[in-house]
């Protein structure tokens, strides 16, 4: 691996204000939301260090999307090592997970869940700010303005409860759908981050209701080649 960039204090508290909020909700902030954050006059000053940050090869942007940020893997790893930098494993072989990929998910249109595992990753553990369980693949746009597309790899840790604003995995019946979460008066909504899609209203008439997990991570099925 080449010497991390330099980065500018600015770009530094911007890299890890995007880590935070996708450690936080499994999506990456707005423009509009750096720009609050960090007292900008306006989103546009947080698109300059965005873009200043794409050009060293830290963050990719995807274009069309207002949450479309990603971290590179290198930069994950080298942000998780500075904040755990007093903890060294012994052994290289424990810093990899091996996660299953468990059946397919629709960003879109919820599909039938496959419950047998399709076949199993190894992948270094630093690069998720919180340990993912299994992986799922993301099948569909209706996630697109958070930055998770069709084919995409979402890795997910088990949990039976959200916050509002987390990205989660929930079961309807028998089909399993990734959206936002957001629970109001007793009526949980599974909110899609793409205006062509709708919002999915879950009642007591709704049939069988379970969260599955939260979106701790995403990745590339290229990166796992």
């Amino acid at each position: 691996m080449q010497d991390a960039p330099k980065l500018t204090a600015r770009q530094q508290q911007i890299l890890e204000l995007v880590q935070s909020a996708i450690e936080r909700t499994g999506a990456p902030p707005t423009r509009a939301e750096i720009a609050t954050e960090l007292g900008f006059r306006s989103a546009n000053a947080a698109e300059e260090h965005l873009q200043a940050l794409a050009r060293k090869g830290v963050i990719e942007l995807i274009g069309g999307t207002s949450r479309g940020i990603r971290l590179q893997s290198d930069t994950l790893r080298t942000l998780n090592q500075q904040r755990n930098k007093q903890f060294s494993l012994p052994l290289p072989s424990l810093s990899q997970l091996s996660l299953p990929l468990v059946g397919r998910v629709a960003a879109g249109s919820p599909i039938l869940a496959q419950e047998h595992i399709d076949q199993t990753y190894t992948v270094e553990s630093s690069m998720f700010p919180r340990r993912p369980d299994y992986l799922l693949r993301v099948r569909g746009m209706s996630m697109r303005d958070a930055g998770i597309l069709d084919g995409d790899l979402l890795a997910v840790q088990r949990a039976k409860d959200a916050k509002n604003g987390q990205i989660v995995v929930a079961r309807l019946n028998d089909e399993v759908t990734v959206k936002r979460f957001r629970r109001v008066r007793g009526v949980v909504e599974l909110i899609p981050e793409n205006p062509d899609f709708q919002t999915l209203v879950v009642t007591s008439d709704s049939g069988d209701f379970e969260l599955e997990g939260l979106a701790v991570g995403l990745i590339r099925n290229t990166m796992l080649m």
